[in-house]
């Protein structure tokens, strides 16, 4: 899966679809995040993990349509979530459907925690803020934070992070 244009997002110094080919080329990921199948002490376990220096680690639809296939993946197979938050929220380039992402990713979530009574945890990274919080970030079963992480729901402005800026939603 890739990320698309839906809105035609131009900014002054490029087109959205040259930022995202920059980034898929200089970190070499297709999305700002991972997901996979693996063990824990020989418990098969459903993991994702954002990466922030993927474009601030926002979340757009590829990253909700990941985390979303996941967390269905986990319940049709009776599996323990776990999910490496990273984030400066919801990606402004694609307007409200990555916004969207967090209903379609908590109804995922709802069905997995209520409906099956399966195990998710939140690991929480610094920066997490923005829509990550607001939804799948903050819907752990265990919700564990690193040490003197910054997590917000509105972050500030801007933030700053290997000596570029980004922009973030508040």
């Amino acid at each position: 899966m890739i990320s698309i244009d839906p809105i035609d997002f131009h900014s002054k110094e490029e087109p959205y679809s040259d930022r995202i080919d920059f980034y898929q080329r200089s970190i070499g990921l297709s999305d700002a995040v991972q997901i996979g199948i693996g063990q824990l002490n020989g418990i098969p376990v459903a993991i994702g993990i954002m990466d922030f220096q993927f474009m601030g680690g926002s979340m757009g639809s590829v990253v909700g349509e990941k985390i979303t296939r996941l967390i269905e993946y986990a319940t049709n197979q009776s599996l323990p979530v776990i999910i490496m938050c990273a984030s400066g929220g919801a990606r402004m380039q694609e307007g409200s459907s990555s916004l969207m992402q967090m209903a379609k990713i908590s109804s995922a979530s709802f069905n997995y925690q209520s409906d099956k009574k399966l195990f998710y945890v939140s690991i929480l990274t610094s920066p997490t803020t923005g829509g990550v919080t607001a939804s799948f970030g903050m819907l752990g079963d265990i919700i564990i934070a690193e040490p003197n992480a910054y997590i917000a729901f509105a972050a500030n402005r801007y933030l700053i992070h290997h000596n570029q800026v980004f922009s973030l939603v508040t």
